[in-house]
């Protein structure tokens, strides 16, 4: 090698010392940096201290609600007052307009109305309505003429009916009236022709069952002997129609009538 590069490669002394120097410091430093910071780091922990209860306590109360202020009611608008116009003075003399005349209205012609054509189709069928109604009241006329008819032969069979009964009823008492007359004795001293009634109670065979007295001749003699003549005629007789039959028979006595 040449001289030039031997005093490359050689470092002088003094440099050494001033490296290492600076090496310390630096570690130094950065030592004392990470003490620092570690220890501002580090605190003793804070204290928590906890109180049980048994219930919460109750929530606070609601703030109360104030209302806005409600505006004031408008003021009611006050109308102006208007007077009425006042009145217009009437003149002292009134002038009066004559009327004009009024012109006379032309007298109009007179229209002739047209005589309306006869329907003769509509004739037609009012003629058969008629037709039709005049029938209706003739076969009306004809069922209540029948009607008054079948009316009057109920009337006339009910009457002769009744005194056909009536007949026949009397005829039916007549023969018991005659049987008792034929069996009773009479008081000799029987004055006039006095009557007595009673009611006679009967078996169907017209046997006498009781006797009672409904209407006294005022002689108890002559009434006990038309009494004993009706129970001394028992049976007595029967009707010829079994309808004419009634268990009470109401019966008159005269001792003059025949």
């Amino acid at each position: 090698m040449s001289a030039l590069t031997l005093n490359l490669f050689q470092r002088p002394e003094g440099g050494i010392g001033r490296a290492f120097a600076l090496s310390a410091l630096v570690h130094i430093v950065l030592a004392a940096v990470l003490f620092l910071g570690v220890r501002w780091q580090v605190h003793p922990p804070d204290v928590v201290s906890v109180d049980l209860v048994d219930t919460l306590p109750p929530p606070p109360p609601p703030a109360p609600v104030v209302e806005a202020p409600k505006p004031p009611p408008p003021a009611p608008k006050v109308e102006p007052e208007v007077k009425p116009p006042p009145p217009v003075p009437k003149p002292d003399i009134a002038i009066r307009e004559k009327p004009k005349p009024k012109p006379k209205p032309k007298p109009e012609p007179k229209k002739v109305e047209a005589k309306p054509k006869p329907d003769l189709e509509m004739q037609k069928r009012m003629q058969e309505q008629l037709a039709q109604e005049q029938k209706a009241l003739d076969q009306q006329r004809q069922e209540r003429q029948l009607r008054d008819l079948l009316a009057a032969q109920q009337a006339d069979a009910a009457r002769k009916a009744a005194s056909a009964r009536a007949s026949a009823l009397g005829e039916y008492i007549g023969r018991i009236q005659a049987k008792v007359r034929g069996n009773w004795i009479l008081p000799q001293d029987l004055d006039g022709n006095p009557e007595a009634i009673f009611l006679v109670i009967q078996l169907p065979t017209g046997e006498v069952l009781s006797t009672k007295l409904l209407k006294s001749s005022g002689n108890p003699a002559y009434d006990t002997a038309v009494e004993r003549a009706i129970l001394k005629s028992s049976p007595l007789p029967l009707p010829s129609d079994r309808a004419l039959f009634s268990r009470e028979l109401k019966l008159t006595f005269r001792p003059r009538d025949k």
